[in-house]
């Protein structure tokens, strides 16, 4: 397979995001969200199926991770799919849990936590990730997309920027991107949004999505993860991953792997002393009442399973996002009317002619500052809460 068409990572940037200026984020919401920075590096935005911000409801009280849908777009389909990512299960998927209503402008949303997408990450660890890594991320995707196959959810837009790296595992989101950017029967070779290093040929020539399709993204990705490149010259694969990475990219659907299988060979090939140790027992799979209750991927997303500049990038950006300081809308507090001259209740107020006088409105609360945002400053970045 030739790497021609792949764009390579490039070096390191000075930070994995940047936070709006107080003016530019004035001006800017996600639904009903402030925005305070955007997820993705703008030099991989061609790849990313939606607009993914990270944003604060206008009262300060919550953060989000909040998608709308790119410029010409239909919105219909995307609020198709953010429904039904509602119904993603399993540790490392990305549900939604928040939708727009009706007559509102596409959105959806999930709470935040800090994650840096897949593109952003080997950037910033400035190449290629670990082959433990790798495995670890392979591990979890493979057991996501099992949980979501028994589901019967083809989750149709597994791909590098779809991956968010957190500092206790992956999280696989974009759910129904490949749906929504164009009905079945239509080509989607060449659609703004869809990386066509990760469609299958079969999804590109506008065939239906089905769960093998999503086999051949996962092969992908990972040998992007291992590379910087969705399709590279099987020799530049580490040689442990090459045999499966290979086997998920067959261009023949019968020839990939299930998921099951994904499971069993990730993570038996694993060289980590808690997998040796025989944490997980061989064979298990997630639905396995002998495998632990978080999957078999828990096993490899122990301390130091991400690289340390992506560790670092993280807890850069959980501490910019509680620094950042938006306006926040003052919520309107009822004063309780004063006693009346007798010393009793008063009597309710009436604005009514000849229901009595109408009491005069309190006056408006002042805008007030964000109360402290997270918990304590000794706790770590993992352990504070959003």
């Amino acid at each position: 397979m030739a790497s021609a068409g792949n764009t390579p990572h490039t070096p390191p940037p000075p930070g994995p995001v940047q936070p709006s200026t107080g003016s530019d984020r004035a001006a800017r919401q996600a639904g009903p969200y402030t925005v305070i920075t955007r997820l993705d590096d703008r030099a991989f935005a061609a790849a990313v199926p939606e607009r993914r911000f990270i944003a604060r409801s206008v009262d300060g009280e919550r953060t989000m991770l909040v998608s709308t849908p790119l410029d010409g777009a239909d919105p219909q389909a995307f609020m198709i799919e953010a429904e039904a990512a509602r119904y993603h299960l399993g540790t490392w998927a990305l549900p939604t849990t928040e939708v727009a209503g009706p007559g509102e402008e596409p959105w959806h949303a999930r709470p935040y936590l800090p994650v840096l997408p897949l593109p952003t990450a080997l950037r910033v660890h400035g190449g290629p990730l670990p082959e433990h890594t790798v495995r670890a991320v392979g591990l979890a995707l493979a057991e996501t997309l099992h949980i979501g196959h028994g589901q019967n959810l083809t989750h149709a837009g597994v791909s590098p920027s779809a991956v968010l790296l957190a500092a206790d595992g992956p999280r696989l989101g974009c759910f129904g991107s490949v749906r929504a950017a164009a009905p079945d029967g239509t080509s989607r070779t060449g659609l703004r949004g869809l990386d066509s290093g990760t469609l299958p040929p079969e999804q590109a020539a506008g065939g239906r999505p089905r769960p093998l399709g999503d086999v051949y993204a996962l092969g992908a990705t990972l040998a992007y993860a291992s590379t910087g490149h969705t399709n590279p010259d099987p020799d530049a694969l580490p040689p442990a991953l090459r045999p499966v990475i290979l086997k998920c990219l067959s261009q023949d659907p019968t020839n990939r792997p299930m998921p099951r299988e994904l499971l069993d060979v990730l993570a038996s090939a694993a060289e980590t002393p808690s997998a040796q140790a025989g944490a997980v027992p061989h064979g298990a799979t997630v639905l396995d009442p002998h495998a632990t209750t978080a999957g078999r991927a828990t096993a490899l997303l122990g301390p130091g399973w991400l690289p340390a500049r992506v560790v670092a990038a993280l807890a850069h950006q959980s501490a910019a996002v509680l620094a950042a300081e938006i306006p926040v809308t003052a919520q309107p507090q009822q004063a309780w009317p004063p006693p009346s001259a007798s010393g009793g209740i008063p009597q309710a107020a009436s604005s009514q002619p000849g229901q009595g006088p109408a009491s005069t409105p309190p006056p408006p609360t002042p805008a007030h500052q964000m109360p402290p945002y997270g918990t304590p400053p000794q706790a770590t970045p993992a352990q504070r809460q959003y």
